[in-house]
């Protein structure tokens, strides 16, 4: 056989290495691509969302939650893209976008584009998402047009459903089933300071049970049987109390409804709370009232109430630190250690005027007797 040229060898050795290099392309490509997609029907399946996170040597089992629409993509990436920048490139927890109806694929790639971390879609379930059992659709219409001019989605019958669901099924989704904690985040939402920390695993060290940024006070209008409705709860299960309570921040020494709440736009839960058989049976007596329909019971005086009853102080944190803004108020830290991480704008003082706030610093614990004292005591 005749020699090669040199000059056949060159391009027989280019030829070569370009295969090589496509080989490696393809490779890399599909690996990126199984890692960045993370949804629950393309995502690898026997990796459970708990485990699923970029550093699981350090990370907890836990994620970042919304429920949301197609139509606030805008928004969602939005706040996305704050808590990447202020967080999450650092610890890579997954993102959890839960919706009523299929996610579109416009929404699907708005989300996946912005983060290294692995993002899930899923759609709720039906029997998690509709009119509550225990109400009928002529008692609820009749109470929408009732409430239509009372108080902000007064009329709004998708508000209510939302209320309910954030109240007693977001932790029942499938997607979450392997996460010990969960940060709930919303869209159109702003995220005013670096978070140089891990929340999760501050809460975990400090023994935490629930996290909040702002508690301001409910609309009395959406809450004017709340209170009521509880007190026949704790008479009728006092084993589900702890020795001590932190009752006394929504409800006074009068057995007077303070109407305190901690806003649950943003709240990051050890999520064995809310699957305790205590916080099931409260959300089922809730649930069997109607209140979340008749009148407009939110998922924040409801998270708020269940955590003051069956939680202690110690175990609720005021993430002073984390400087944040829905669309009603905003918070913005002032001791200089912390407002030195943190980009606001005017009017982000309203906890250190907010009478919650003040109200969290000043009660503290009773014991379970109390507690029981408090809820048999005649309406005022």
């Amino acid at each position: 056989m005749a020699p090669m040229s040199p000059r056949f060898k060159r391009l027989l050795v280019a030829v070569v290495t370009l295969l090589s290099m496509f080989a490696v392309y393809r490779t890399l490509d599909i690996n990126t691509t199984s890692r960045s997609v993370g949804t629950t029907d393309t995502y690898i399946p026997d990796v459970p969302v708990g485990q699923n996170v970029t550093n699981s040597g350090s990370n907890l089992r836990a994620a970042l939650v919304a429920l949301v629409r197609n139509s606030e993509l805008s928004g969602m990436r939005s706040t996305v893209r704050q808590l990447e920048d202020r967080f999450n490139n650092r610890h890579g927890y997954p993102y959890i976008f839960l919706n009523d109806e299929e996610f579109t694929e416009e929404f699907k790639d708005g989300m996946r584009s912005l983060t290294k971390a692995p993002v899930y879609f899923g759609k709720l379930p039906k029997e998690h998402w509709g009119l509550s059992p225990y109400v009928t659709e002529e008692k609820v219409q009749e109470a929408l047009e009732h409430n239509r001019d009372r108080y902000l989605y007064g009329g709004s019958y998708s508000y209510r459903l939302m209320c309910r669901y954030q109240s007693g099924f977001v932790y029942k989704h499938a997607l979450l089933k392997d996460l010990d904690y969960y940060w709930r985040i919303e869209p159109d939402v702003h995220y005013y300071c670096d978070i140089p920390y891990d929340p999760f695993k501050y809460m975990k060290d400090n023994k935490l049970i629930y996290g909040y940024t702002i508690s301001p006070v409910e609309k009395a209008e959406t809450v004017e049987t709340l209170w009521d409705t509880t007190r026949k709860w704790i008479l009728e299960n006092p084993d589900y109390l702890q020795d001590k309570s932190f009752i006394h921040w929504v409800v006074n020494e009068k057995s007077v409804y303070t109407r305190c709440h901690f806003w649950s736009n943003f709240e990051i839960v050890d999520l064995s709370f809310y699957r305790s058989e205590a916080y099931e049976s409260y959300f089922q007596h809730l649930d069997r009232a109607g209140g979340f329909f008749y009148e407009r019971w939110g998922d924040a005086p409801v998270h708020s109430m269940a955590a003051s009853i069956l939680l202690r102080k110690e175990q609720i944190h005021w993430f002073e630190d984390i400087g944040y803004h829905h669309p009603g108020y905003s918070h913005c830290p002032n001791k200089p250690e912390m407002a030195a991480r943190c980009v606001c704008g005017g009017g982000s003082d309203y906890m250190y005027r907010s009478m919650c706030n003040r109200r969290f610093g000043e009660v503290g614990n009773i014991y379970k007797d109390q507690v029981f004292e408090l809820a048999a005591m005649p309406d005022k």
